[in-house]
């Protein structure tokens, strides 16, 4: 299954961070990075293991400031597991380690298999001695049960005879090490940790209890080791510390006999549901857990349970890097086990620290993939904002505005997560952060709203939690936007918009800016949107959500006005991020390039020269673009003139090629939104932009961050960028529109998805489109592929369309 496999054949100590984030292994409760289990935390390694949604703070003193940080925390380590020989004859060999014995590796093969969620690992090595042992390794995280997680060990000896010492452990002396930015922050999240056994009763089962530091969680790490799945360890020795608990077994090889021992582990908090306490759950699920046969098997009945409501077929490599992305979004995410949690989409996923865990903006480009596929997911994902309405509502009061205000970054309970300052490696400053000053955060939130809504026809949660949402951050919108008499325009004052380098004006004392195009434009959308909803929402609702929320009877005419006063800047003939980006010096990109090869991080390199990004027309990624990943060329043109602002086709290819031209790509998710908003006019551009979205992390094209943790809301987008974007697929006034527009190279792919509770299937060839509905169904689905032709496909019918060409 080449497709289906991702594979590193030979040992790289320089890359194996990097294939640790990409081989990590989860099931939307928790996840663990691919870590050889007999290596520690160092230059070469860093075992990881994290739960969805848990957090802790830390104080730091840093540089004379108390500054607090919260962390989505690295838990005890459940994978060591070390081995080494005792011959008959002859001395006894040290532990092996892959950096220690790389002279004497003579394959080292990691294998991860996605289709069934497995990470295999082949070892063949020749010891200082010149014997030679066969090591054959496998684990899951189970996707069945979420607190379960299992690894599974067969030894070959080649030339000798004698035993195989195994040491099996659980560490807890771990902390939040792995980014090397945040070496100066306080790292150490764990406390009042113990240790045990299940008795001689119970000769291979230990356990590690522990609490994280502020928030007060509890956490218990239980393992059960077997030499053979049949019986009980042989010569078992404790070796047992507060922090860390060890077993030593051995087991007798000879050339043409292997010995195997499987380790199975169970991690509970006491913020599940349903326990009496995580204790008594993790011990009770190690005893009772079958052998790893047997919990593979049902492991491999959840992943294909899930590759079937996420299939989809896309041939070549392509196809091979878009299935990795599905992988760890459906990993990350899990409709089984994360909808049932209280947690948001976490930018970097469960795959490392980068960015502390937090969650960002990046469930905009995540949920438009999940409402066609696991409407019940994006829903559970909507609520974690939900939750934390109050918290921005809390926000928007102490800024002195109304409705809601949705940090940068979240955590835990909601307040702003986004640190006060941040390290330039190259200059080795730290910095003010304002990036907390991007409150079009609050807009994605609504975006994300009104799409599931239309995607879904979840009209329940519309009229409710969704209606509350939106008209409270319309409601920000409406208080925060001045009144410009001399302008006879609405504005917005000292924000940040998405391309993140420009946080102020050049020798201004003050941060932030004036006018952001991509935060007004939204803004005007959600206040319009706003309206839409308190017109259509049923009275009683009506009545007792604006009396419940204290919305006022003339509030809706002034969102009304706003909505179709606020200012868009331009300059040249094309929309400027922001009011004075035209009065912005032009940089010597060439000359730049030259100088540093690689560019993504302008902002770094111009602050280690002791410039600023401010200074220039550069953007890190898409901003005022951006409004073409949102909007589609008509929605967008119909935004702009209720504005008052007419938005031609050629303006907008006029303000496209003026950003293409002074944008760096310093993000992941560039590729993606440039691939979207050039796949319709321009093939060659938009293929070369997709490939670098699908390389990104992959490839580790920022230079070291995906070993940080994955970049999941760019995985989901070109997963989206295929399944909305070369498709054309909108949902809106209950209605499927389609608009193809493949590249191309990708001319040819299928996918299925789930519009409204019915399952559409879709392929794409040169020419032409095929789309179809199940015999199963119930009902059908309306398919509209031009403003004058419309089909009705029915249950059971498969209709076959030719494409303009």
């Amino acid at each position: 299954m080449p497709d289906w496999t991702w594979e590193y054949e030979g040992y790289d100590p320089r890359a194996e961070r990097l294939r640790e984030a990409l081989c990590t292994l989860g099931n939307g409760y928790f996840a663990t990075r691919g870590a050889a289990p007999e290596t520690n935390a160092g230059p070469a390694h860093y075992p990881g293991t994290y739960a969805a949604g848990l957090y802790n703070r830390l104080p730091t003193v840093l540089a004379g400031r108390l500054l607090e940080h919260e962390d989505m925390v690295n838990l005890p380590n459940w994978l060591p597991l070390r081995f080494r020989m005792h011959p008959d004859e002859g001395p006894d060999g040290r532990w092996f380690h892959p950096d220690q014995d790389v002279e004497g590796l003579l394959l080292y093969r990691q294998a991860l298999d996605l289709r069934r969620g497995i990470l295999t690992r082949w070892i063949r090595f020749r010891d200082e001695h010149g014997r030679h042992l066969g090591v054959e390794q496998s684990r899951i995280v189970h996707m069945g049960d979420p607190h379960l997680a299992a690894l599974h060990t067969t030894f070959t000896a080649e030339d000798w005879s004698g035993t195989v010492e195994v040491e099996s452990a659980i560490d807890g002396m771990v902390g939040n090490t792995g980014v090397s930015r945040y070496r100066d922050l306080a790292s150490h999240h764990l406390t009042r940790m113990g240790t045990g056994t299940g008795g001689p009763a119970e000769p291979g089962v230990t356990w590690l209890r522990c609490r994280t530091t502020a928030s007060d969680v509890r956490v218990v790490v239980a393992a059960r080791t077997r030499a053979d799945p049949d019986g009980a360890p042989e010569n078992v020795r404790n070796r047992q510390s507060d922090f860390r608990i060890a077993q030593r077994l051995t087991m007798p090889v000879e050339p043409g006999r292997t010995a195997s021992v499987e380790k199975v582990v169970a991690l509970y908090t006491s913020r599940d549901a349903a326990i009496s306490g995580p204790m008594e759950s993790a011990l009770e699920a190690v005893r009772s857990a079958p052998d790893f046969a047997r919990l593979l098997d049902s492991h491999l009945q959840a992943w294909e349970r899930l590759w079937r409501q996420a299939e989809f077929e896309v041939p070549g490599e392509s196809g091979h890097v878009l299935r990795l992305h599905a992988f760890h979004l459906l990993q990350t995410l899990s409709p089984a086990h994360t909808a049932e949690l209280d947690v948001g989409v976490p930018a970097r996923g469960l795959h490392g620290e980068a960015y502390r865990g937090h969650v960002f903006w990046d469930e905009l480009f995540v949920l438009p993939y999940l409402n066609l596929h696991f409407p019940e997911l994006s829903k559970s994902l909507l609520t974690y904002r939900y939750r934390r309405l109050p918290a921005a509502c809390r926000a928007a009061r102490a800024l002195g505005r109304e409705g809601a205000c949705y940090p940068w970054q979240s955590g835990s309970d909601g307040r702003e997560e986004t640190p006060e300052v941040h390290l330039n490696p190259r200059s080795g400053r730290w910095l003010p952060d304002n990036s907390r000053l991007q409150h079009h955060a609050g807009s994605a939130v609504a975006y994300n709203v009104w799409r599931y809504a239309q995607a879904t026809g979840d009209t329940e949660f519309a009229h409710t939690r969704g209606a509350e949402m939106l008209l409270q951050i319309a409601r920000f919108w409406a208080s925060t936007a001045e009144f410009d008499a001399a302008l006879g325009r609405y504005r917005i004052r000292r924000v940040l918009g998405p391309d993140e380098y420009h946080d102020g004006y050049p020798d201004a004392a003050d941060p932030g800016l004036d006018d952001n195009a991509y935060t007004n434009v939204t803004a005007a959308w959600v206040l319009a949107r706003g309206l839409d909803l308190a017109r259509t929402l049923p009275a009683s609702r009506r009545q007792e959500l604006f009396e419940r929320i204290e919305l006022r009877g003339g509030d809706l005419e002034h969102w009304e006005e706003v909505s179709r006063r606020l200012h868009v800047p331009f300059h040249e003939g094309v929309v400027s991020q922001f009011e004075g980006y035209g009065e912005l010096a032009e940089l010597d990109w060439d000359g730049y390039r030259e100088r540093y090869g690689d560019i993504r991080r302008l902002d770094r390199i111009l602050e280690a020269e002791g410039d600023t990004v401010n200074r220039y027309r550069a953007s890190k990624q898409a901003d005022v673009l951006m409004l073409g990943y949102l909007f589609s060329p008509e929605e967008l043109r119909e935004i702009f003139g209720r504005l008052g602002y007419d938005l031609s086709d050629e303006a907008w290819r006029r303000t496209v090629d003026h950003y293409l031209a002074r944008t760096s790509h310093g993000s992941t998710l560039s590729g993606v939104v440039h691939a979207w908003v050039l796949a319709r006019a321009r093939h060659g551009e938009a293929w070369t932009h997709l490939r670098e979205a699908l390389a990104s992390d992959v490839a580790d094209l920022q230079g070291g961050t995906t070993a940080e943790g994955i970049h999941l809301g760019a995985m989901a987008g070109t997963l989206d960028l295929v399944q909305r974007g070369l498709t054309g697929l909108e949902t809106r006034e209950g209605l499927l529109w389609l608009d193809p527009a493949p590249l191309p190279e990708l001319s040819e792919f299928g996918l299925r998805v789930r519009y409204r509770g019915v399952e559409v299937r879709i392929r794409m060839k040169p020419g032409q489109l095929w789309i179809g509905v199940p015999p199963w169904e119930e009902s059908g689905v309306r398919v509209v592929l031009s403003p004058d032709l419309g089909i009705e496909v029915a249950p059971g019918d498969e209709r076959l369309l030719p494409l303009a060409g």
